[in-house]
């Protein structure tokens, strides 16, 4: 127990002093999908980020967050599940440009191909091995870059690239991640592809994939798991 808690101790405070490192990478650049600018300021429901507290309002409880200590359930069709501590549910990283998650992993459970728009992330290893790596992009040759991680290790995935995280172990696993924006955003490769609401016209799919249209219709149909 007491192995445990160092454990998590020294996670925590890797994970402030990297974090820290990056928060002024991006933010305060866009903090969500889109902001559609409005002329009429009455009619305006959003800003760039959150609406700001009265500071003489503010108490200790808006800078917390508790339990990031209590595994997840990861009973489900990718065996993870992603903790995510964002502006939503964080209300005092607002303007601070950092968030974090807590990624637990069944063993052989995998975080699936997925992209953050708006940060970087890197990821140290609490518990278990696991093979993590990511993509470049098309002008680089979509090289793969991939590392085995143990606990103790930390890897770096740059803004934007798709990348992934697999427990190749017989034993669950644990690892924190942070990221460089209060509101970084994910993007799950394969459900935003086969997975969107309305369906991408399955012709579009059937020639960017090339393979036959009756697949990409039998992967429309499917249910797309979403574990963050």
């Amino acid at each position: 127990m007491q192995i445990m808690k160092a454990n998590y101790l020294v996670a925590a405070v890797a994970l402030l002093a990297l974090a820290c490192s990056l928060a002024s990478a991006y933010d305060p650049s866009p903090l969500q999908d889109f902001c559609v600018a409005v002329k009429d300021h009455a009619s305006a429901l959003f800003v760039n980020g959150k609406f700001c507290k009265d500071p003489k309002l503010v108490s200790a409880n808006d800078f917390f967050f508790p339990g990031l200590n209590v595994p997840r359930d990861t009973s489900n069709p990718l065996g993870s599940n992603v903790t995510a501590v964002n502006v939503d549910n964080l209300a005092g990283l607002n303007t601070l440009g950092i968030s974090l998650a807590r990624i637990d992993f069944a063993p052989y459970g995998l975080n699936p191909p997925h992209t953050h728009p708006r940060g970087t992330e890197f990821i140290i290893v609490l518990e278990g091995t696991l093979y993590v790596g990511f993509v470049t992009s098309n002008g680089d040759g979509n090289r793969l870059f991939t590392k085995t991680l143990y606990p103790g290790d930390v890897f770096v995935f740059p803004i934007g690239l798709i990348h992934f995280q697999l427990n190749v172990g017989k034993i669950n696993a644990v690892a924190f991640a942070g990221l460089s924006s209060q509101n970084p955003g994910v993007i799950t490769i394969a459900n935003a592809v086969f997975g969107s609401d309305p369906k991408i016209n399955p012709d579009v799919l059937t020639k960017a994939f090339q393979v036959d249209k009756n697949l990409v219709e039998y992967l429309q149909k499917q249910f797309w798991w979403n574990n963050n």
